[in-house]
């Protein structure tokens, strides 16, 4: 807790609710009868709700019977994806990639990636996510829709060396370009889309650029057990091994799924000079029948994990919540360990480990002084919340997206009382239905890449 605010009026002031904080060890705890102090799209103040009585504020939100949390993130999604939510179902991955999802990919258009950016966004604004780090085409589109809706974004314009040196060169050209837009609530990265599409020199080719730029980079590898098994037939080496030789592992890298890792790839992860981190989806795992990311195993290393969604086209939904609560259950299944995940630690995979993982640990991930105003508050008056005997577990298990009521980015509240401010979901929905015949037409025969594995 900090001592209120002593100056002037506030831009927004949260009182009556109970906060989700960390101690100085990071340590997840609750504050009760809190208020959280917004000035400049910062938290100036968190502290109690009788130590702010009759502060000045532009605005008031009386959150009793409500939680306060940090945003969500989402650390792993392609957003434009929503447009083929249940497109391909009950595939193993190689024909859903191949058979449905790369054809159709044949046919984008910047129109339909921004509609399903627009859709994504009222989404996961409804479902309390924060922050979204993007993985996909027309990123400029993209881009657009999060100045638009006043979400926080970190973006990256996939490539493939299929492209030749145009498509790295693309995908640096936009990192630069837009990266500090929408108030500097955009952020980039460098997007190779992974070892199997990209070769070795043009991922080496990518760790340099990012050296050089100071551009994190966000890609796939180590997807699958299998594609680690197709790697190590065909080049010798995990991908994870690839990402080392190339050069990755020594600038800052965001690894999508990761349920491929060897016990072989550790060391490296553990030596890796770069920050590192791991972005989980054990929804669309589950779907897959493919295994888990190895949590406990990254998290014994120091690698941050944060949690994701993937695409909605096999995710199905971009709620982190169920990601959080999934992450929990699955990770303790695997592990046959029914004291690991615990409630706090999901918790702080959801919230500070995923700000880490998206390059933003010292920005967004908690309810402190400095930190960007990014917070949601959740209803626990629910019959599915109550009562609360442990509020980390209410809000891990019990709880759901759809409990959340607000949702707060730089102190701009997008959502208020489950009424989305930024986005017209009626007008996207009927946008986007009018574009679906000619982006789902298979009939030409082509497709964007081949999926391995």
């Amino acid at each position: 807790m900090t001592p209120p605010p002593a100056h002037g009026p506030a831009d927004l002031v949260v009182t009556n609710c109970t906060a989700l904080v960390h101690d100085a060890a990071g340590r997840a705890g609750f504050l009760d009868n809190a208020a959280v102090v917004v000035r400049g799209g910062r938290i100036d103040a968190v502290t109690t709700t009788p130590a702010v009585a009759g502060l000045e504020a532009a605005e008031h939100i009386d959150a009793h019977g409500q939680a306060a949390l940090p945003g969500l993130i989402n650390c792993h999604t392609h957003t434009p994806m929503v447009a083929l939510r249940g497109i391909a179902e009950d595939l193993p991955a190689h024909e859903w990639f191949n058979d449905w999802i790369w054809p159709i990919e044949s046919n984008l258009t910047e129109r339909v990636v921004g509609l399903g950016a627009r859709l994504a966004c009222a989404e996961m604004i409804r479902g309390g996510v924060t922050t979204f780090a993007d993985h996909y085409f027309a990123m400029d589109a993209v881009a657009d829709v999060v100045a638009h809706s006043g979400l926080r974004a970190n973006l990256g314009a996939a490539f493939f060396s299929s492209q030749g040196p145009e498509g790295r060169a693309a995908s640096l050209e936009f990192a630069l370009r837009r990266r500090g837009d929408a108030d500097g609530r955009i952020t980039t990265a460098l997007a190779p889309h992974a070892p199997y599409t990209v070769d070795e020199a043009d991922l080496a080719a990518t760790a340099e650029l990012a050296r050089e730029h100071g551009l994190m980079v966000h890609l796939h590898a180590a997807e699958d057990r299998a594609q680690t098994d197709h790697s190590l037939e065909r080049h010798g080496r995990t991908p994870i091994e690839i990402l080392h030789r190339a050069g990755l592992l020594d600038v800052d890298v965001l690894i999508a799924h990761g349920t491929g890792i060897l016990d072989r790839d550790l060391p490296l992860l553990r030596q890796g000079t770069g920050r590192i981190a791991v972005a989980t989806a054990p929804r669309g795992y589950l779907k897959f029948g493919w295994d888990t990311t190895p949590v406990r195993a990254l998290r014994e290393i120091g690698i941050p994990v944060g949690l994701a969604t993937d695409g909605a086209a096999s995710n199905n939904t971009l709620d982190v919540w169920e990601s959080m609560t999934l992450t929990a259950l699955v990770q303790k299944s695997t592990q046959r360990d029914p004291a690991w995940l615990t409630a706090r630690q999901a918790l702080d995979h959801a919230t500070s480990q995923s700000a880490r993982a998206v390059g933003l640990g010292e920005e967004i991930g908690s309810l402190a002084p400095g930190r960007r105003a990014d917070l949601i508050l959740v209803d626990l008056d629910g019959p599915h919340t109550r009562p609360v005997h442990d509020l980390a577990a209410t809000l891990v298990h019990s709880a759901r997206s759809a409990d959340v009521t607000t949702t707060i980015v730089d102190g701009r509240i997008l959502m208020r009382d489950r009424r989305l401010l930024t986005l017209d979901v009626p007008r996207i929905i009927e946008e986007l239905n009018a574009e679906l015949p000619a982006l789902t037409d298979r009939s030409h025969g082509k497709r964007i890449q081949d999926y391995e594995g």
